[in-house]
């Protein structure tokens, strides 16, 4: 089982990454989990045809109790990809990054992975801040490696930075490793130098390299995944080469 957690900046595109890297490994035969670790608790739901998943702190909230079975809070998306939200507090009130810990508490108790046994789990993870709960994937031995997305704005690359440096001050614990950084393109003047520049920094190798694309757009507003909507075009390309480049390790 492979376990990767995706950081990133707010609004980078991780979440239209990670739903489509599931869908993509799930197009190949693998059982994957998907798991939104953000508080809008929107990471799933262009696999869940654009319907949105009452997340576990939302369930928690509205029934004060906690779910007795996994099938209350997950959902199968395209491809049998099981989705589940962690969501977050409600806003203004109490902190976010609790929220992700008593999710991954949550589904220990309720023996989500020896019921599943998902060949890949991903983790879609808020990545402005490393610390606390939204921490929790690589200290806690969720995740065994993380993906880093950026794009070649300054605002991007300085989370990506803060992300990297992060996880390689928890190097010397034992936790997650970067495995590599997924480009996704927002066609900024020297986008690919800078990015390279910063991977070179932290001696990570580019995984992926998405390129800008309006088929993005088309297949969200119909509520999926661009492998889903448009295999054939060049994004989703993209996406298949770096689903083969995951099982491939």
């Amino acid at each position: 089982m492979q376990k990767i957690a995706v950081y990133g900046k707010g609004g980078i595109g991780k979440s239209t990454l990670t739903s489509n890297l599931a869908a993509a490994l799930a197009m190949q035969g693998k059982k994957v989990i998907q798991i939104g670790c953000d508080p809008k608790a929107d990471s799933t739901i262009n696999l869940l045809g654009g319907k949105p998943l009452q997340s576990v702190m939302g369930y928690m909230r509205e029934f004060d109790e906690e779910p007795a079975s996994l099938e209350t809070v997950s959902a199968r998306g395209f491809g049998g990809v099981l989705c589940i939200e962690t969501g977050g507090p409600t806003p203004g009130l109490g902190c976010a990054g609790r929220g992700i810990i008593a999710t991954f508490n949550l589904l220990e108790d309720l023996e989500l992975f020896e019921r599943e046994q998902p060949d890949v789990v991903l983790y879609d993870v808020l990545g402005d801040v490393v610390c606390g709960g939204f921490a929790a994937p690589i200290r806690e031995g969720y995740a065994e490696d993380v993906l880093i997305v950026t794009s070649g704005e300054k605002m991007a690359l300085y989370a990506a930075n803060n992300i990297a440096t992060a996880v390689e001050n928890f190097a010397d614990r034992g936790y997650a490793k970067v495995r590599g950084v997924l480009l996704n393109r927002r066609n900024v003047p020297r986008e690919e130098e800078k990015v390279q520049e910063f991977a070179r920094a932290h001696q990570l190798p580019i995984l992926a390299d998405i390129p800008r694309s309006d088929a993005i757009s088309e297949a969200e507003e119909r509520g999926m995944t661009v492998v889903e909507y448009a295999p054939d075009d060049p994004v989703s390309q993209a996406f298949f080469a770096l689903a083969n480049d995951i099982l491939k390790a």
